[in-house]
């Protein structure tokens, strides 16, 4: 059986094709890794490149990207919608087959060290890779974005990062990598530029606030689109569906005198996470087949190993 474990890295860059280009250069520069997916989003200022092989390659492959990032991406010059402590901001590793959850922890915490020793990056370790309850949750070490941690790393012991001492690096700041499962990236665009409906809905539906399980979920602003955003991630999706989720923020949102304008999905997703209707009913904003995860692996099936799925 093929080895195959997938890495969706997230970079503080959404304006500049170019940056992007070259990040994605490097993670392809590895050898025998594929890339499934490139979205930029210019609001968020952020890019989600998503890419898939052996797990010695992936690893390899990501450690590259974020040295690219380091090299084109300057963190002090940076504003956008989506929270972030690092010009590569986060990097999870996820299990497809033939490889296990543990494993992928094993290659998180590898190439972690391996950002600290070279880059000069500081690591901070999430979910599954976490060393301490308190940073499973990404959330919790993105607290106060780059700015904060820039301060707050040198005061309190309790920001020092898994690797690296109590100071970020100066342009790139820092990143969290981790091993997690599959998840859904999805956000739903209001019918309204109010970011304050947003954000109460936000807090309304997320699991930390009572809400529905395994969702996480904050309220933004679009400014090109002057448009206010529920953005979440569904860690769970098949006991917190799309459908549920949607129909939930519609229900909170006509409370509040407004409604959907539409949805989109940000990077792959499963194909038993989207029902056959779902296009439709979730209003999803430029959604393609190629974005499910089984139909990309199976186009580099003949690459990277028999066919997936």
């Amino acid at each position: 059986m093929n080895r195959i474990i997938e890495c969706v890295p997230n970079f503080s860059e959404g304006r500049r094709p170019e940056v992007v280009d070259a990040i994605a250069a490097a993670i392809q520069s590895a050898g025998n890794v594929y890339l499934l997916d490139r979205q930029m989003d210019a609001d968020h200022n952020r890019a989600v490149i998503t890419f898939a092989g052996p797990p010695e390659a992936v690893a390899d492959a990501a450690f590259r990207g974020v040295e690219a990032a380091a090299a084109h991406i300057d963190l002090t010059k940076h504003q956008g919608a989506h929270p972030r402590i690092g010009a590569a901001d986060v990097v999870p590793f996820v299990p497809i087959r033939g490889v296990s959850l543990d494993e992928c922890v094993a290659i998180a915490r590898t190439v972690g060290q391996k950002i600290f020793q070279q880059l000069k990056i500081p690591v901070y370790l999430y979910e599954a890779a976490a060393t301490r309850p308190d940073r499973i949750p990404l959330e919790n070490i993105r607290r106060g974005q780059f700015e904060g941690l820039r301060d707050e790393i040198e005061i309190k012991p309790e920001r020092k990062p898994d690797f690296g001492g109590p100071h970020i690096h100066p342009t790139a700041g820092a990143t969290a990598v981790g091993a997690r499962k599959l998840l859904i990236a999805y956000n739903i665009n209001l019918a309204t530029p109010d970011l304050d409906i947003a954000r109460q809905i936000a807090r309304r539906i997320r699991s930390s606030g009572g809400g529905l399980p395994h969702l996480k979920a904050i309220g933004l602003l679009l400014k090109e689109r002057n448009q206010a955003q529920v953005s979440m991630n569904l860690t769970d999706y098949e006991h917190t569906s799309m459908r549920l989720v949607f129909d939930t923020v519609r229900i909170e949102a006509e409370r509040r005198g407004t409604g959907i304008a539409g949805s989109e999905i940000v990077g792959l997703i499963p194909r038993n996470a989207l029902d056959p209707a779902a296009e439709s009913d979730l209003r999803l904003e430029n959604f393609r087949s190629t974005m499910i995860l089984e139909n990309r692996l199976a186009e580099v099936g003949a690459i990277i190993g028999s066919q997936y799925g």
